[in-house]
């Protein structure tokens, strides 16, 4: 069965345009949910809106959204008044601009979508704009409203069509300042910066999606299983605790050199060469 699209429109570069449909890249569907359940009775409940104040049932006929002022009172906003403020969609997905692939902060990413053409016609000119921007190197830059919201959605070539991501805008992001204004400015160099480099050789691979595996999903298979065959459920093991290392021998033992101490190396960078043993020192290991 073919996938539904989300949302339809038209995909414009200058004067080419193109019928697209956005069709969902990641979902959650197949991940394992819980109701929430009457210990006593086995029976499933639901939620009810009521009233902070009165602990009153409200209705869905009059519930309404509201902005909450400083005092604590609300600002009624209306569904009507809403859609008359909104940027009214016009199916259109307008590319503003091209930039290099990966020129993109990662944090700035959201939700990825399917990008695709809806029929033959459209097909032909969606060909031309995407093997463009294979050739290029390059990922557009378009606006769209979508769901109701002005987005940002960044477009890369990708097989024979393209993945289209969501951005958040600046405002959304915080400065990363808030985070990094604790780290201190340490210097890594000589045997410690050559051991890091040689892990990350070491490590260095093509990464294959398809192996990772989802511990929490499969926990939670394993758990409803054992529980609809009457077994018993063996708590899990704790993990050992590792021991604290000095963080050179860490790094020695990560890169197989456990014991090894790196030769030392002359001014122009090569290994030191080994002197010849003296006849003093000759004489003391054959005695």
């Amino acid at each position: 069965m073919a996938p539904r699209a989300t949302w339809k429109g038209f995909l414009k570069v200058a004067e080419l345009s193109c019928a697209v449909g956005l069709y969902t890249a990641v979902s959650a569907a197949h991940r394992i949910s819980f109701r929430t359940v009457d210990r006593t009775s086995g029976h499933a409940v639901r939620r009810r809106f009521v009233d902070e104040e009165t602990g009153d049932v409200v209705e869905r006929e009059d519930q309404v959204k509201g902005y909450q002022t400083g005092s604590g009172d609300h600002i009624l906003i209306e569904p009507e008044e809403v859609a008359a403020t909104v940027p009214e969609s016009d199916k259109t997905l307008s590319v503003a601009g091209f930039l290099p692939c990966g020129k993109v902060d990662t944090v700035y990413l959201d939700q990825p979508y399917f990008l695709a053409p809806v029929d033959a016609v459209s097909a032909k000119v969606f060909a031309v704009i995407r093997a463009g921007m294979a050739a290029k190197g390059v990922a557009a830059l378009a606006e769209a409203v979508l769901f109701r919201r002005s987005r940002m959605l960044l477009l890369n070539a990708h097989e024979g069509g393209m993945i289209a991501t969501t951005l958040h805008f600046d405002h959304e992001v915080r400065a990363e300042d808030e985070s990094f204004s604790g780290i201190k400015d340490i210097k890594v160099e000589g045997e410690m910066l050559e051991l890091a480099t040689h892990i990350i050789d070491t490590k260095r691979g093509a990464v294959d999606p398809h192996e990772f595996e989802d511990r929490y999903e499969a926990a939670l298979t394993e758990l409803v299983k054992l529980k609809l065959e009457g077994k018993p459920i063996k708590p899990r093991k704790a993990p050992a605790r590792a021991n604290v290392v000095d963080l050179m021998d860490a790094l020695r033992q990560s890169a197989g050199k456990a014991g090894k101490p790196a030769a030392k190396k002359t001014a122009a960078g090569k290994p030191a060469a080994k002197k010849p043993a003296t006849r003093a020192t000759t004489r003391r290991k054959a005695s």
